[in-house]
């Protein structure tokens, strides 16, 4: 490794080094033989170094814009990561925003929490650009570590301990199945560069292709299929996301949901591309599980954790149809709608989203400790802004315009169309139906449906509101004006292997 490879790192370094700042500004004048100064509440202000370090770890991101090229044998720099952690910074600054008043009143160690966030934003920087399979799996089991630890943070909360918990057991699962579908890839190719691998491959004969590639594509996809909440390796998120802390709730269903898409893009596209018309097969039937039991179990939910979290599931399925309907062509050909710039779009587009809708569902939870959708009665006479916030936010979930998940949604189905998917889209149609259903019932109940007499204004944090301002304006931003996004989108695909 180079100093000119230091340069491509920053981000990352930025991240830890921050993340370890505040581990040691956060011991200072605690005593481990003091139970007293021990349950201290943490400095206040170390919430402002974290967002300190996510400002300057944008700013490492600059010296990699328009670049492409290797990074320690191991890593891409590449305007694909670049999109991706930029998300994932942005992400991570609007979950602590969220977090800051939420997490005062529940935890004496707040500065751990800050600082563990940090470092899975720094999991994620290495993760979308892992360009080699051991790289891939250190980073996501980074990744994985860091997000046990957050989702069992409250360490007294049995709800929260039994998140993770299971989100423990299904990740350690799922993370030994990708690693034996790595294990074939290697196997079969004597690498584990992903260029190298597509190289190799590219050498063998279609029925070896069938026999070598068929299994490795399944067990990945476990893997991926698990950090992304994919049908059928789903089943730990309705439960991790009720019983974790909310923000981090908010963070597993965006960032590092995200992350999830990101590395399967890459591998599939960079080192599959020959197995090209199999895992495409694959991947549209998992979209249509995933979006179909999404929706359909959200609607019976009472709880709107559980409502977003089978939700989140949903917006899993739409967003595959992106990848499943990628273009094998470029430029002129493929049009607009490539798929791949449709799902950077989208993933954009949810991330300012669910993060605005759990900033709301914080809101509330602060001030009366429910979670239950009927506790949403009357929010327009006891927080007429907030109610006007979460209306946007449903509405952009359920893909109407003029908001930023119908770009989402009109730029993936546009390439499944595009792609002669018909089915595709029309099942993909269909679903946002469904959806509409349950969103549009937690608005009857904020609208219509009258307060309990005991019912108190909801009083909001200043952070809170800021978190839910920005995310509103940016949701009506990229659906009026989604130039800026599409272009950012296009830019970021372009110089992947697969062009």
């Amino acid at each position: 490794m180079s100093l000119n490879d230091l340069i491509f790192l920053l981000p990352e370094l930025i991240l830890l080094l921050a993340a370890a700042a505040i581990f040691i500004l956060d011991l200072i004048g605690r005593r481990p033989d003091d139970p007293d100064t021990l349950m201290r509440p943490a400095k206040p202000w170390l919430s402002y170094v974290a967002l300190g370090g996510l400002a300057a770890a944008a700013l490492g991101l600059l010296p990699g814009v328009g670049q492409t090229r290797q990074v320690a044998a191991m890593l891409a720099a590449d305007p694909f990561a670049i999109f991706f952690k930029a998300l994932a910074i942005l992400g991570v600054a609007l979950v602590i925003a969220a977090a800051l008043p939420y997490m005062r009143t529940r935890t004496p160690y707040v500065g751990e929490f800050y600082a563990l966030l940090l470092v899975s934003a720094a999991a994620i920087c290495l993760v979308v650009s892992a360009a080699n399979l051991i790289m891939l799996y250190l980073a996501m089991e980074f990744l994985s570590i860091t997000s046990y630890v957050l989702a069992g943070y409250f360490r007294e909360d049995r709800k929260s301990g039994e998140a993770a918990i299971k989100y423990f057991l299904y990740g350690a699962t799922a993370s030994a199945v990708m690693l034996y579908g790595m294990s074939l890839l290697y196997g079969a190719t004597g690498t584990t560069d992903l260029a190298g691998i597509a190289q190799a491959l590219g050498q063998r004969g279609r029925a070896d292709l069938l026999w070598l590639g068929g299994p490795a594509i399944i067990l990945l996809l476990v893997g991926f299929g698990f950090k992304a909440s994919l049908v059928p390796f789903h089943q730990w998120a309705p439960d991790t996301y009720e019983g974790a802390p909310t923000p981090v709730t908010a963070f597993l269903s965006t960032a590092s949901k995200a992350a999830g898409f990101a590395i399967l893009i890459r591998v599939f596209l960079s080192a599959l591309p020959d197995l090209q018309p199999l895992w495409v097969a694959l991947l549209a039937l998992v979209s249509v599980l995933t979006m179909t039991l999404g929706n359909l179990t959200a609607i019976r939910q009472t709880n709107i954790k559980r409502m977003l979290a089978f939700s989140s599931i949903a917006q899993a399925g739409y967003i595959l149809i992106g990848v499943a309907a990628v273009a094998a062509e470029s430029g002129a050909t493929a049009g607009p709608f490539d798929g791949i710039n449709g799902v950077l779009i989208y993933l954009f587009a949810y991330l300012v989203t669910n993060v605005g809708a759990f900033a709301v569902v914080i809101a509330v939870e602060n001030r009366s400790g429910k979670v239950e959708i009927k506790d949403y009665a009357g929010l327009i006479r006891r927080a007429p802004w907030l109610a006007v916030a979460l209306f946007i936010f449903l509405l952009s979930l359920a893909g109407i315009p003029p908001t930023a998940g119908f770009v989402g949604k009109l730029f993936v189905f546009g390439a499944a169309v595009r792609a002669a998917m018909i089915p595709l889209a029309v099942i993909g149609a269909l679903n946002v139906v469904v959806s509409a259903f349950y969103y549009l019932n937690v608005v009857r109940v904020m609208f219509f449906v009258p307060p309990e007499p005991d019912a108190e204004p909801v009083v909001v944090a200043r952070p809170l509101q800021a978190t839910v301002l920005l995310t509103g304006a940016l949701t009506l931003l990229i659906g009026l004006l989604p130039g800026w996004l599409i272009q950012w989108a296009d830019q970021s695909v372009r110089l992947l292997a697969w062009r």
